[in-house]
């Protein structure tokens, strides 16, 4: 197949997902010059990007069928599977020759290994390409994108690639950006236990948190978890750069994949349940620095501390 030339005022982009992070991210390709056609179940949340131009279409078929690159970031790996592959209304049904499928989701490797066969069957290109950074990163265009797919298509992207993120790296072929994002999402995992309950010593021990941090945030011990979080954890705001929902199935993922590796993960099984714990306690739509509430529970301490 040959690879398409990408490039603002001549590539239309689809959209598929306006989200916490599709939102930002869909925004900043129309601030480079794309023009773009969206669909999300909610339209009301495609305002901001149809006030920014951007053309509202009925289904991802019909965003298929304006445009030339299609991108989706949506929750869960159902969701991936209908926006794609579903025979009546999904981006694949409405693809012509030389289209490109962008899967931003993270998602489980083997549906981005299902949808690049599905899409080469229809002389379709597709690239999965998980991202980290948050709301935070997808605001700012800081975006850290794993990439999974053929070389050259995902050379030709370049200009996508760098309006949305700063650190882009071509992993490996088909699934390859899935895997490594699920390699991200243990790191992180086992990271938010020890931030969480690092605040929560110092505070039992009467510290005062916001000194603790300019001690520790900096040395070894630091991590974007400790200071782009913790801040927030001290203020009690949970609001969501990444919801505990969508993390919990993001480790789902990565300890199905685990165990058909014969790989054994005890520190992320552990982080599993105890965010389990913060969803059974009606923090699922939160922030996974949420987790911090259901540490506390478990100490009988009253976050609440400002």
């Amino acid at each position: 197949m040959a690879v398409p030339t990408i490039a603002p005022g001549q590539t239309k982009i689809g959209w598929i997902g306006t989200g916490v992070m599709g939102q930002s991210m869909c925004g900043h390709l129309i601030d480079n010059g794309f023009s773009a056609t969206v669909y999300s179940r909610t339209k009301e949340k495609a305002q901001g990007l149809l006030d920014k131009g951007a053309t509202w279409a009925d289904s991802p078929k019909a965003v298929a069928e304006q445009s030339d690159v299609i991108i989706a970031i949506v929750g869960f790996p159902q969701d991936v599977r209908e926006v794609f592959l579903c025979p009546e209304n999904g981006a694949l049904a409405g693809s012509k020759s030389g289209n490109i499928l962008v899967d931003m989701t993270t998602s489980e490797p083997s549906l981005a290994e299902e949808i690049a066969e599905a899409a080469k069957d229809k002389g379709v290109h597709s690239v999965d390409a998980p991202v980290s950074g948050g709301d935070v990163g997808a605001k700012e265009a800081r975006l850290s994108i794993m990439i999974g797919g053929e070389k050259e298509i995902v050379d030709a992207l370049n200009p996508c690639w760098e309006a949305m993120g700063k650190t882009i790296v071509h992993q490996g072929p088909a699934g390859a950006g899935q895997h490594t994002k699920m390699v991200n999402q243990t790191l992180i995992a086992t990271n938010m236990i020890g931030v969480c309950e690092a605040l929560l010593y110092g505070h039992k021990a009467g510290l005062d948190l916001e000194t603790v941090m300019k001690s520790v945030s900096t040395g070894a011990a630091g991590s974007w978890s400790l200071s782009n979080l913790g801040p927030r954890i001290m203020d009690n705001n949970f609001d969501p750069g990444f919801f505990v929902e969508h993390f919990i199935k993001d480790m789902g993922i990565a300890l199905a994949e685990s165990r058909r590796m014969g790989l054994s993960m005890p520190g992320l099984a552990l982080a599993e349940q105890l965010y389990q714990s913060v969803k059974a306690n009606g923090h699922g739509w939160d922030g996974t620095h949420a987790l911090m509430l259901a540490l506390a529970q478990m100490s009988n301490v009253d976050w609440k501390i400002r």
